[in-house]
């Protein structure tokens, strides 16, 4: 069994594209969403419409149940700010009650079989909740009662946009990044841009042995940045700086 780990969109229909693309060369047999799929970018409609057409599961994230119901944002303990209810206000717009029933009905979880006796539980941040972080970098203590009582082989989870494994015990953890919103965490805030490259990752399994191969996409930046300026979303001068390379913004000033 093939799968493809698809994370993190974020209403970014080219990216969704682009991945799509790599995902059908590579010749997977399913492919599961990991949520955030569809808020924060230009195109939370198509992306939605393009995600039904291909069929995929998609779990629950917590951008999608700030969609759905902004009040539940709050459980991550960080304040809401104004930007972010102004996109989601557009966002909710551009999808419509029939789409947004459709994301409020998102499981939190997805489990395969990848063989016989060995399973596959996706979930976005972690299985019990959409909203902790879980990094390469999080202490051992934290990791581990994060992902405690998982009786998978694999477990998989996106939300940090960060590519990785790691192991607990006998459980191996996968974060295949993000498709849609990949970034450096430690670039400076005050001049932020996203990363040309859309992430995703295959987990492979015969039975007998696991294989887990990261993959990244070239995005067409100058499609996104097009999209977004004739989407009419709020903040979109600010969303097209964002994919603006370094390089070629240094040059403009």
């Amino acid at each position: 069994m093939r799968v493809g780990l698809v994370s993190d969109l974020h209403g970014n229909a080219v990216a969704l594209e682009a991945v799509t693309a790599d995902v059908e060369a590579a010749g997977v047999d399913r492919v599961v969403c990991l949520g955030d799929a569809l808020q924060g970018g230009a195109e939370p409609a198509r992306t939605f419409d393009l995600l039904r057409e291909l069929g995929w599961p998609v779990v629950l994230g917590n951008a999608d149940a700030f969609l759905v119901d902004a009040a539940t944002a709050e459980g991550d303990g960080e304040p809401i700010t104004e930007r972010q209810l102004e996109v989601r206000a557009w966002s909710v717009d551009q999808l419509g009650p029939e789409r947004l029933a459709v994301a409020a009905a998102f499981p939190p979880t997805v489990e395969l079989e990848l063989a016989p006796g060995q399973t596959l539980l996706c979930c976005h941040a972690v299985p019990s909740s959409y909203n902790p972080i879980l990094l390469p970098t999080t202490d051992e203590e934290t990791f581990r009662s994060l992902l405690d009582g998982i009786d998978a082989a694999v477990a998989a989870g996106g939300h940090v946009h960060l590519q990785f494994l790691r192991r607990r015990g006998d459980l191996l953890w996968v974060n295949p990044g993000s498709a849609g919103l990949s970034y450096d965490h430690e670039q400076p805030e005050d001049d932020f841009r996203l990363d040309p490259w859309g992430a995703w990752a295959i987990l492979e399994s015969d039975g007998s042995s696991l294989r887990v191969e990261f993959r990244r996409v070239p995005l067409d930046v100058e499609a996104i940045q097009a999209a977004t300026r004739a989407s009419g979303m709020p903040y979109v001068e600010d969303h097209v700086r964002r994919w603006q390379p370094r390089a070629a913004a240094q040059q403009q000033v």
